[in-house]
């Protein structure tokens, strides 16, 4: 059962964000309750993509709204994701790293499967901000913040900010 009360933007870090979070058994009301929890954080905290475990929850899901908004929140329950062609680099940050941006490889495009808060099955073709947007998350499921796809330099640069993190998190 999971405490939807207890569900906070959980930052770096967390032990949460560094294991694989496990697959979602079933869709109830609690799945359903800590959906509207991840979307109230992640609108609260203006972001466009949000992972069950940013809430301190390890559970495979994550939400997607690329206008940040509640109408166009999505939800990826236990998803599989396939890298298409080129690489692409870009700037991107994280709400569990907060004052951290960085330049980021990611693929241009993506084939997400996943199955949706109805328990229907459905695959997306996506590219451009979409496919990055659900890389990231993807990873948080996967335990991979991030720091963990930043250059050595990116590091260097916020090594300040990932210190004050890292001491605020021995707390």
């Amino acid at each position: 059962m999971i405490d939807i009360d207890k569900c906070e933007m959980t930052r770096y870090p967390a032990p949460v964000l560094r294991g694989k979070a496990a697959p979602v058994e079933k869709i109830d009301d609690s799945i359903r309750r800590l959906v509207e929890k991840m979307t109230d954080l992640m609108i609260e905290h203006k972001g466009i993509g949000f992972a069950a475990p940013q809430a301190g929850v390890g559970l495979r899901l994550f939400i997607v709204s690329l206008s940040g908004t509640r109408d166009n929140v999505r939800a990826y329950i236990n998803p599989t994701l396939t890298p298409h062609g080129e690489l692409d680099e870009a700037e991107e940050g994280c709400l569990s790293v907060p004052g951290v941006w960085a330049k980021i490889r990611r693929h241009k495009k993506v084939t997400v499967t996943a199955t949706d808060l109805d328990g229907k099955q459905f695959t997306d073709e996506a590219e451009g901000m979409y496919a990055r947007c659900l890389q990231h998350e993807y990873d948080h499921i996967e335990g991979t913040v991030i720091i963990n796809r930043m250059s050595a330099t990116a590091r260097i640069a916020h090594r300040r900010q990932l210190k004050k993190l890292l001491d605020a998190g021995a707390e």
